[in-house]
């Protein structure tokens, strides 16, 4: 069998979306699913067997992006189409449209994988007087494209059981299958904790917490901070790493310094996730997570395969994750109880010791082979040549 992805993002681009078309891609292979991609070229990413680079030009006020022109992407979707025996759309945006375009043309199933809950992203982006004159219109707006989207489509992969009863609530009609993204297991068991430490100028005795993930003002990260003021009563010593690169480096670092977090607080930048980031997850005591946007929260994941206890916010799709007996704790959505529950982690390990047992022993359910099987499953569901779009689906440009 052979999938055509179809994304407006992927690497070197890095974010959940790209990790998660790799890691299915790959674990694909082992289930005689062979993935041709469409996706957008950044720079000067040498050819590849199987993946076609389209050009686009930087998204304004978002230059790591790219905004994939509408004829270009539509035709190299159709050539790609050509050879396979469903399309899988991974973004909402050219891709989609030019998914749907040539599964129509081409009578093949299509479906997609919705990622992002866009309805809880319009406060953070887009111009300001816009957002806090007409935020309640932009989310109406988002939900009523999400449900039209959603459901000119054969199926939907969703990354938890909230994002399914979210898309339910907006009128998605199509049937949907909860299906996360898997994690290497070996990959994140294997990191040098010790070797980074050095690298990075840290103590081996001095308690580490890691947040790993996109710099973005989504990530709630000014709430981990204000957390950290009180993890500092329990553990006067605790460092908190930040991992990634984003659109608020800048804001959190001017944050740091107002909040006196200087000496508590190290900006490490991206990590290269076949080496640096596991080496990183093997060198933190806990780690620590406050996103209230994630659709699930794969880094918890790599985090629990790596053996660490997991502190995090209990909202979307990281409900999923945390659940008593998984390695993880869930404190109240307020700065002090977190900080209080992150401080006792880093402050008495030996009596939570038992966390990271049962994180690393809970993260197997989410294993990249398994998620890729169910995946493959899936897809051998649909039937080829049903035709792709529902019935009085009017195909146009989305601009």
């Amino acid at each position: 069998m052979r999938v055509l992805m179809v994304s407006d993002v992927y690497f070197p681009r890095i974010n959940g979306v790209s990790t998660s078309i790799e890691t299915f891609r790959q674990g694909l292979a082992h289930e005689g699913v062979a993935v041709d991609l469409v996706v957008p070229r950044y720079g000067d990413e040498p050819e590849m067997p199987g993946i076609t680079r389209v050009p686009g030009r930087p998204v304004p006020g978002d230059p790591e992006d790219r905004l994939l022109a509408w004829s270009t992407m539509c035709r190299a979707v159709d050539e790609a189409a050509a050879a396979c025996d469903l399309i899988h759309v991974q973004t909402p945006f050219v891709a989609h449209y030019a998914g749907l375009r040539a599964a129509r043309k081409h009578r093949l199933p299509v479906l997609a994988t919705y990622h992002t809950l866009f309805e809880e992203y319009v406060e953070h982006y887009g111009p300001s007087p816009l957002r806090r004159f007409a935020g309640g219109g932009l989310r109406a707006a988002a939900r009523f494209l999400s449900r039209q989207q959603c459901n000119q489509l054969d199926a939907l992969v969703v990354p938890s059981t909230l994002m399914r009863a979210r898309l339910e609530s907006y009128g998605v009609r199509v049937p949907m299958s909860v299906l996360p993204t898997g994690i290497p297991l070996a990959q994140f068991a294997r990191g040098d904790g010790q070797g980074f430490r050095r690298r990075y100028g840290i103590a081996f005795d001095r308690p580490v917490a890691l947040y790993v993930g996109r710099v973005a003002h989504e990530k709630n990260l000014d709430f981990l901070l204000q957390a950290m003021l009180r993890v500092l009563q329990h553990c006067p010593q605790a460092l908190l790493l930040i991992a990634g690169e984003g659109p608020a480096l800048p804001t959190l670092r001017a944050r740091v310094g107002e909040l006196g977090l200087k000496r508590h607080v190290s900006f490490v930048g991206y990590l290269d996730r076949q080496r640096e980031l596991p080496d990183c997850y093997a060198a933190a005591n806990v780690f620590a997570f406050t996103s209230r946007t994630e659709t699930q929260g794969l880094v918890l994941l790599e985090a629990m395969a790596s053996g660490l206890p997991v502190v995090a916010l209990a909202e979307m799709g990281t409900v999923d994750i945390l659940a008593e007996g998984r390695g993880t704790l869930a404190p109240p959505p307020h700065p002090t109880a977190f900080g209080d529950a992150l401080g006792h982690c880093l402050g008495h390990p030996e009596a939570w010791s038992h966390l990271g047992r049962e994180a690393a022993e809970a993260a197997r359910e989410w294993s990249d082979r398994a998620m890729a099987g169910r995946l493959a499953e899936l897809y051998r569901s649909l039937r080829p040549g049903r035709g792709a779009i529902q019935e009085g689906f009017r195909l146009s440009s989305p601009g």
